[in-house]
């Protein structure tokens, strides 16, 4: 078991039923972390109620292992991770060999200076792969607007950030995958400087868990919403723009085909509507103003 020295670096591994990968991924964090000894660091394996030996494997390695009673979910078992985590740097990668934890000294690099340096994915190699690109890239697209900001990858899993920024956010997070859009997001959405450095992706060993209706679906509905938390002038700005617009256009068809300065119901429905999501954006940015100051 890894002592209880004082440590820089906590590297987290969320892992549930990865007995055949977990000892693997270990041993690469361990060689890549050897390159890099200027860093002290824990290796911290978060068991989410595995029905395999994922547990016992990963404490065969002779790491920490924190095991939840009942499996909660990626996102519970990232928090769980955080929380538990000794170092101020934490580094995030899934337990399914997926990433490529030789990267993970070249991100370190960016520390202090940046707050979150994520591994941004060369490749994709997940099922429904093209249904998972076509998804990925809308949602991409969609965050880098809201955000306002480029957005290399917007749900990479291997991440590097400071533990005391991030338990700021910890609020926010999801049970399920969708987590680690979250964290992303909530860094770039409050001004903390973001970097991202490219990676290689492999494909995972076992079985992927990944829902491509339900999972794509919470991507979607993250990013709507952790916008509206941090940045609600861009979700109700256009919106209200766009309802205003409407029913401007409207009003003008319909006064011309009149010939006389009337409106329609809808007309004026629409506009007041467009007035209305404007004042609470309006005040949603207030409060998260106030929330920030």
């Amino acid at each position: 078991m890894e002592n209880a020295q004082p440590v820089d670096v906590s590297i987290v591994l969320p892992a549930f039923n990865e007995q055949d990968a977990i000892a693997k991924v270990i041993d690469d964090v361990r060689a890549a972390m050897a390159t890099a000894p200027q860093w002290r660091y824990e290796i911290l394996v978060v068991d989410d109620c595995s029905t395999d030996a994922t547990a016992e494997r990963a404490q065969a390695c002779g790491v920490r292992v924190v095991r939840h009673r009942q499996n909660s979910g990626s996102g519970a078992a990232r928090r769980t991770g955080i929380l538990e985590a000794r170092g101020e740097i934490i580094v995030m990668l899934d337990a399914d060999g997926t990433y490529h934890a030789a990267s993970i000294p070249e991100m370190l690099r960016y520390f202090p200076d940046y707050d979150q340096v994520n591994g941004a994915r060369t490749s994709e190699q997940g099922t429904l792969k093209p249904l998972r690109i076509g998804a990925k890239w809308f949602i991409r697209k969609l965050a880098e607007y809201l955000a306002g900001r480029e957005i290399p990858d917007l749900n990479t899993g291997l991440k590097a950030f400071k533990r005391s920024v991030m338990l700021k956010y910890l609020w926010v997070l999801p049970e399920g995958f969708s987590c680690v859009t979250t964290m992303t997001l909530a860094f770039l959405t409050n001004g903390h400087p973001v970097k991202y450095v490219a990676t290689p992706y492999y494909k995972r060993i076992g079985k992927s868990k990944f829902h491509p209706v339900s999972d794509t679906a919470n991507y979607l509905q993250t990013v709507v919403r952790m916008v509206t938390y941090f940045r609600p002038l861009r979700v109700f700005g256009p919106a209200a723009l766009l309802l205003l617009l409407t029913g401007f256009v409207t009003s003008v068809y319909h006064v011309i085909r009149r010939g006389k300065p009337s409106l329609e119901e809808s007309d004026i429905i629409l506009l007041c509507t467009g007035i209305i999501v404007g004042a609470v954006g309006l005040l949603a940015d207030l409060m998260v103003a106030q929330r920030r100051g």
